[in-house]
């Protein structure tokens, strides 16, 4: 089934494939609110010629219909009254908002979804061509507007209004509150993860701020810092990795937005991505401490791991979805570079391009040899799973009482350590493959490599048991409690935790 996870911002498209797959998708173009020597109002919404809204129509709750109606930004002029923001009037219904998707964000996702069913449907056969519902399809979104709409233009590219049946019933797509929120680094509600981030952006300031590296970039585009803050550095205003927000946003879109030439040259943007990924992602190749408060979904516990409906059936979405096979999450960079990193699967890599994804794949060993394809599956030993009785219960069986697991032990295979597991629950996981796959690249999991962890011959196939131990170590049995533990103790590990292990 597979589990997608989006990248927001600004972005070119690309996607995942699999058995049961999760795949998460980092959003595309998006309005990135940094300071930008152009001004903040960008032209490139065309969505907000045609916004829409759902409307009541009478005093009896059954009579709702759609408002259409055009967006204009309004700001304050040279004398504080009102005027619009726009440079001229032909760009006035097409200014974006701050953290919305682009036309070049959706352009992108939109190709990422037909990729998707490239990949999916017309490749593999794994999911149907046309689809009377969207059951099957577990959909969910962070509260970022940009990820959401990301995710909306990939289910568009993936089953477009001709491979739907009529009528077709609108989707459901799950999303949270922020306070609940875990598709991304959530440092606003999770106290024990704020202060790790801060430790390690802070000890990221102290290693760089005073290098030739940083003084490279001061010489380049410190002349535009503001007087408050007139040295480029970590943890200057705005901070570097704001500054390297708004370079690639503006990489993304028109000349009219471009920043000064001195903002893309390639020394410095190199110098920025080395130290915006260490200050980011650094803690979670280092510490499981930073891993288990930051992220609970870094294994997918949102989609591939822990979709289960008010009763906790498996393979039944929240949003009453069944039997579902592929599972997309529209989300952000820093979700995707923390699953990576997490993984062990991060060195050498930079800060996540736009539209990004990941997809975590699962498989069935199966003894029919099947032909190659061009995903770089050098030996197709593993296949979809079939059957009456899905992989799903087959494999993790049914948790229950799921509002009670927060004052009890996890029930059920998913939720409980590899290590509690009993000799039967273990050979349920035997047969199970797990595969990575970033950006259309295969990654090996470190863990995985030891013979007996992974498929003979292929070091990528991780056996299902070797790949639940390894997330089994960054997952917290109840991340809210994860999050108001270990306040007093220290922010970094007493030694290295390597990750992916």
């Amino acid at each position: 089934m597979p589990n997608l996870l989006e990248r927001e911002k600004s972005g070119v498209g690309t996607f995942p494939k699999c058995r049961p797959c999760t795949l998460y998708v980092n959003s595309c173009p998006g309005l990135e609110e940094c300071t930008q020597p152009f001004g903040p109002d960008w032209p490139y919404c065309n969505a907000a010629r045609q916004m829409s809204s759902v409307v009541r129509t009478s005093s009896d709750s059954a009579e709702w219909d759609e408002l259409r109606w055009r967006r204009r930004l309004e700001t304050f002029g040279n004398d504080d009254n009102p005027v619009l923001a726009v440079k001229n009037h032909r760009e006035a219904d097409t200014v974006c908002q701050l953290g919305e998707l682009t036309d070049k964000g959706r352009e992108t996702t939109l190709a990422l979804g037909q990729r998707l069913r490239h990949l999916y449907v017309d490749q593999l056969g794994f999911m149907p061509k046309k689809i009377d519902t969207a059951d099957m399809i577990y959909l969910r979104a962070t509260p970022i507007p940009r990820a959401l709409e990301s995710l909306h233009q990939s289910f568009w590219g993936l089953y477009p209004p001709s491979a739907r049946s009529a009528p077709f019933p609108p989707p459901t797509i799950i999303t949270r509150t922020p306070a609940d929120e875990t598709l991304f680094p959530n440092d606003g509600n999770c106290r024990r993860f704020s202060q790790l981030s801060r430790a390690f952006a802070q000890r990221t300031a102290d290693r760089w701020n005073e290098t030739a590296e940083m003084d490279y970039l001061n010489h380049l585009i410190s002349k535009w810092m503001p007087p408050s803050s007139p040295r480029v550095a970590v943890d200057s205003h705005p901070r570097l990795s704001g500054i390297m927000d708004t370079i690639n946003s503006t990489l993304a879109h028109g000349l009219e937005t471009r920043l000064p030439s001195e903002f893309y040259n390639d020394k410095g943007g190199a110098i920025i991505d080395r130290i915006g990924t260490e200050e980011w992602f650094s803690g979670y190749q280092e510490s499981t401490d930073h891993e288990d408060g930051g992220k609970r979904e870094k294994n997918g516990n949102d989609g591939m791991l822990g979709v289960g409906g008010d009763d906790g059936k498996v393979r039944t979405g929240r949003g009453g979805e069944k039997e579902i096979k592929f599972a997309m999450s529209g989300c952000h960079d820093t979700t995707l570079a923390a699953i990576l990193a997490s993984l062990g699967t991060f060195e050498d890599e930079k800060w996540p391009p736009y539209t990004s994804h990941i997809a975590l794949e699962l498989f069935r060993k199966s003894d029919l040899a099947t032909a190659k394809t061009d995903l770089n599956v050098q030996d197709m030993a593993s296949t979809p799973v079939t059957g009456k009785q899905t992989w799903w219960s087959s494999i993790f069986g049914q948790t229950k009482n799921v509002a009670k697991q927060a004052a009890s032990s996890p029930q059920g295979i998913a939720r409980r350590p590899t290590d509690e597991l009993t000799e039967p629950e273990r050979r349920k996981l035997e047969g199970y493959y797990v595969r990575l796959r970033y950006n259309d690249r295969v990654k090996s999991i470190p863990g995985c490599a030891p013979p007996g962890k992974h498929l003979d011959g292929d070091e990528s196939f991780c056996t299902l048991e070797a790949f639940k131990a390894i997330v089994d170590k960054f997952t917290p049995l109840h991340w809210k409690a994860a999050c108001a533990a270990n306040l007093d103790e220290p922010t970094f590990p007493k030694q290295v935790e390597p990750a992916g292990l």
